[in-house]
């Protein structure tokens, strides 16, 4: 994964994680929800950790601890 694709994905995960919800972050962001999607499997598989639960009975996304970690992090970097 190269620097540009890391920061979109970056920038996906905040998204999702301020909405809590794949479907908002997909709306603001102008793309697919399937898009959203992809960008957060290919987070989490290159970070190696869980960053979200997404789905369930609610149908909103849940932020791990790892996830929080992270989002800490990127709001350092850019509040």
């Amino acid at each position: 994964m190269d620097f540009r694709h890391n920061l979109r994905a970056l920038h996906t995960f905040e998204t999702v994680s301020r909405h809590l919800s794949v479907a908002a972050a997909a709306e603001e962001l102008g793309v697919t929800q399937s898009a959203v999607s992809h960008q957060l499997r290919g987070l989490e598989a290159d970070l190696g950790v869980i960053l979200l639960h997404r789905g369930g009975t609610v149908r909103r996304a849940q932020v791990t601890e790892a996830g929080a970690d992270l989002l800490a992090s990127v709001r350092q970097v850019a509040p």
